[in-house]
């Protein structure tokens, strides 16, 4: 079996994984990390479902071997640490301790609750993009504005103050800065909402950062931590699959008629808008606690495993004609918010913002179009959540 040099992130076709992972044969790779240590890549559907239910694989940092160059740890450094109240890279029993006091926040019934106000953030900004009028950035007009308006309201961080999340979130991810700097964004965000934090204590208002305050189960730095977690998931990640969705739907025209004209489509539509596009192109990452058999061979302890989302989601044993986009899939099984005790705490929030944005886009601008060539349309290849920089678009 042929080793592979390296995780590979450009993609040649911005809705297709790269070329050299679809040519793969079988569900499991050995692979050379970037600090030249053995690992192995995961592309199979099955495979990937038991590595995120198998205990024995573990979720923290330490350890893993970084799968590209850019997440190298500097010199001096053989492992990040993770900050207190990180919980998406602790195992158990941390992570579930900090999961428990935010899992019913983001409950079906909880997200019910909060559809008439997110449909409103939603006609809010069509309206403004109305207003403003064509041509627009729908990155920076709808796709990052709509998550971030909701998750701001939720935690209770003034909307206000977003330049200082969205641009030192936008830089902690972007692998084209240096580790420094990407460690700096994120230590100026979290020093940001550990501020925050501090005036919640003093005031405490009517949202969930306040009462995690109040709760008094997390201190001052697992506050930060989780703070950071959140915000940064609620609104980096739906931004990105928001303007990365909306720019497939306007390249298939066919199936953006469908989201726009079919009411029952909406949640079909985002399953595989997920399964398709699959925006985590590293990771999620795992690291053995012990010998693991895994699709005829074995994962030693102590070897890093890289699953490989944008193939994975493409596996035809799972999903019959995967390289098919087709709105009407039922692709409820999709990995793009993993699975087991891992999966993406808010989901339900961001499946939501999805369903209602897309069809609310389609039909608000019947004649949205691209307003570049899509050959044009900055991908943002080099983070480590896949998307697109700017989306131009008019009607």
């Amino acid at each position: 079996m042929e080793t592979l040099a390296a995780l590979p992130l450009e993609r040649e076709d911005p809705f297709e994984p790269p070329a050299v992972l679809k040519e793969l044969h079988g569900p499991l790779h050995p692979m050379t990390y970037a600090d030249g240590r053995p690992g192995w890549l995961v592309t199979g559907y099955t495979e990937a479902r038991a590595v995120l239910d198998d205990p024995r694989f573990s979720n923290t940092w330490q350890g893993a071997a970084p799968p590209i160059k850019e997440l190298i740890p500097p010199e001096g450094l053989a492992d990040l640490v993770i900050p207190p109240g990180f919980f998406i890279a602790m195992d158990d029993p941390e992570h579930s301790r900090y999961r428990r006091l935010l899992t019913g926040h983001f409950s079906m019934r909880k997200m019910r609750r909060l559809e008439p106000r997110i449909q409103e953030v939603i006609d809010g900004q069509l309206d403004e993009m109305a207003r403003v009028g064509a041509p627009a950035d729908l990155v920076q007009a709808f796709a990052l504005p709509v998550p971030s308006l909701v998750i701001c309201e939720l935690l209770g961080v003034p909307y206000g103050e977003r330049s200082r999340f969205q641009d030192t979130t936008a830089q902690a991810v972007n692998l084209d800065n240096s580790i420094e700097q990407r460690g700096a964004a994120g230590a100026e965000l979290m020093g940001y909402l550990s501020e925050l934090v501090g005036r919640k204590r003093a005031e405490p208002g009517e949202d969930l950062l306040s009462e995690l305050v109040t709760g008094g189960e997390l201190n001052h730095e697992e506050l930060t931590g989780v703070a950071t977690l959140l915000l940064t998931a609620g609104h980096e990640t739906t931004a990105n699959m928001l303007s990365l969705g909306a720019f497939l739907l306007l390249c298939r025209p066919e199936q953006a008629d469908l989201v726009r004209t079919d009411p029952g489509v909406a949640e079909s539509a985002v399953e595989e808008l997920m399964r398709y596009l699959s925006i985590t192109h590293v990771g999620p990452i795992r690291v053995a606690r012990a010998d693991v058999p895994l699709a005829g061979r074995t994962i030693k302890a102590g070897e890093t495993v890289t699953l490989c989302l944008p193939v994975v989601n493409r596996d035809a044993t799972r999903f019959p004609d995967p390289d098919r986009l087709d709105v009407t899939r039922q692709a409820g099984q999709q990995l793009g918010f993993s699975h087991g005790i891992h999966q993406c705490l808010g989901q339900q929030l961001a499946r939501l913002e999805m369903r209602l944005a897309y069809p609310a886009l389609l039909r608000r601008f019947p004649t949205l179009r691209l307003a570049v060539p899509a050959e044009e349309v900055p991908l943002r290849p080099r983070a480590t959540i896949y998307g697109v920089s700017a989306l131009p678009v008019t009607w």
